[in-house]
């Protein structure tokens, strides 16, 4: 049954492009003078219509054809797990302090260093961002907003954005399953160099805007013996620079959106385990719990936009533009963040490659866009982990080795690039780095997809999109 559904679905999308190629010469061969001559061609032109249409669908729909298999090398010292460590470790340390993640540079390295197939890569990539996040977090924790009397993350934008990127990380483990790789790395160039593009102009936006404030201070260090350059014009307007202060984990979380985002990633976690140890796959009970994840994270992120629509809430991280919503914002935002958790479960990259463009156009200042970013993927990233294990998509040892590599990078990138900004005064570098991530990504992860595509063309793999129904079985 579910393959009649398939393959009529498919029939409608290639119908109106089968029509279109085709009538030029439909219409030529309906010119011949004889009546039975144009049955005859109308009759072979169908027959040419119904083979060309059969070929489509099953090039892109075979209940049992599979262009999958598991590669997992065996893991033994060598230059391949020196090299990827070097490569991982680094990715890692840019990731999370441009709050991406990395994964658009683990999942070439695992592919083409250490030798894994590109969805076991995708899989083992979720399990590093964790780790990097996981860290991330726990450095960030005990930070202040730059400019601000409040944490560094900004509890009330991440629980408007965590839900709804937790529900598209759902989305994108089962079109992980399903997808074919070229579609994946259409999606990912058009998106990647669309999002680094974004990413660098707004960089070159907050270094112009820091290197007035320079020029500022000095004129007022000249004019009157004071003036010393602290403030970071990457704040709310008309902030000025608080002293870098470190306070207690307890006294700077908000812990009841802290709360409400820990229901949100437990009640999704019971309904993995439930689904995956109780149910069969494809079967009523499986797609009932796969959509009970809808009216948990539409409730959450509902009851956080309707606040912030009446102004019992704001994005305080903005200042003053993060008092004012209309609908048709607070919607945007969940749609991306939608999007976000799409393109992590999907590619095995983290939501940050899509979040923090989108908190930098709210005006989020950089450090803080980096910070919630990253708490928004530690969720998003570690429930990715799960329903991988559970799918038995990826070797535990490399996991386990490979997470901890990004575990440490992450706070070696966080320490170092933190010193940076206070010595040049740049929070854009920050951005920077996460413009420059998300295009080395693009690069790596595309360069490699059409690397897969030639090779599966030229020995006549199949192409098309797996039955999620019979994986694994």
């Amino acid at each position: 049954m579910g393959d009649m559904k398939m393959r009529s679905m498919l029939l409608f999308m290639f119908g109106f492009f089968v029509i279109v190629v085709s009538g030029e010469r439909r219409i030529v061969k309906l010119q011949v003078p004889s009546f039975n001559v144009t049955t005859t061609a109308i009759e072979k032109n169908d027959e040419e219509h119904s083979f060309f249409l059969t070929k489509a669908v099953h090039f892109l729909w075979n209940s049992d054809g599979s262009g999958y298999q598991h590669v997992w090398p065996e893991m033994e010292f060598g230059w391949r797990i020196v090299l990827g460590t070097f490569i991982g470790f680094c990715g890692a340390a840019f990731g999370s302090v441009g709050g991406v993640g990395g994964g658009g540079i683990f999942v070439p390295m695992l592919s083409l260093i250490i030798g894994f197939d590109p969805k076991s890569s995708t899989a083992i990539s979720k399990c590093m961002i964790m780790g990097a996040a996981v860290s991330t977090v726990y450095y960030n924790l005990k930070l202040r907003h730059p400019t601000l009397d409040m944490p560094i993350i900004d509890y009330d934008l991440a629980l408007l954005i965590q839900p709804m990127l937790m529900l598209g990380i759902s989305i994108g483990v089962v079109f992980n399953v399903v997808f074919p790789d070229w579609m994946v790395t259409i999606l990912l160039i058009v998106l990647f160099l669309g999002t680094s593009t974004k990413a660098f102009f707004k960089g070159l936006e907050t270094w112009n805007k820091e290197t007035i404030m320079k020029k500022e201070a000095v004129r007022r260090q000249e004019s009157n013996g004071s003036g010393e350059y602290k403030a970071l014009p990457t704040g709310p307007n008309d902030a000025t620079q608080k002293d870098d202060t470190k306070v207690s984990i307890i006294e700077n979380v908000y812990w009841k959106e802290f709360g409400l985002l820990a229901f949100v990633w437990i009640s999704f976690l019971v309904l993995q385990i439930v689904k995956e140890n109780y149910t069969t796959t494809c079967s009523t009970g499986y797609w009932v719990l796969n959509f009970l994840q809808i009216p948990i994270a539409v409730g959450v992120t509902g009851y956080e936009a309707t606040a912030l629509f009446t102004g019992k809430r704001v994005i305080a991280s903005t200042g003053d533009q993060g008092k004012e919503f209309t609908v048709g914002q607070l919607i945007i935002y969940c749609v991306f963040g939608v999007i976000a958790g799409v393109v992590g479960g999907l590619l095995g990259l983290g939501g940050g490659f899509v979040m923090g463009p989108l908190f930098l156009e709210l005006g989020v200042p950089p450090q803080v866009s980096s910070a919630t970013a990253t708490f928004a993927m530690t969720f998003s990233s570690s429930m990715s982990v799960v329903e991988y294990y559970l799918l038995k998509r990826f070797p535990v040892p490399y996991a386990l080795y490979l997470s901890l590599v990004a575990t440490i990078a992450a706070l070696v990138g966080q320490h170092i690039v933190r010193k940076l900004i206070i010595l040049f005064g740049r929070a854009s570098l920050i951005i920077f780095i996460l413009a420059g991530t998300i295009f080395i990504s693009a690069i790596s992860l595309g360069g490699v997809g059409i690397s897969n595509m030639v090779h599966k063309i030229a020995s006549h793999e199949y192409m098309g999109f797996e039955n999620i129904c019979k994986y694994g079985s």
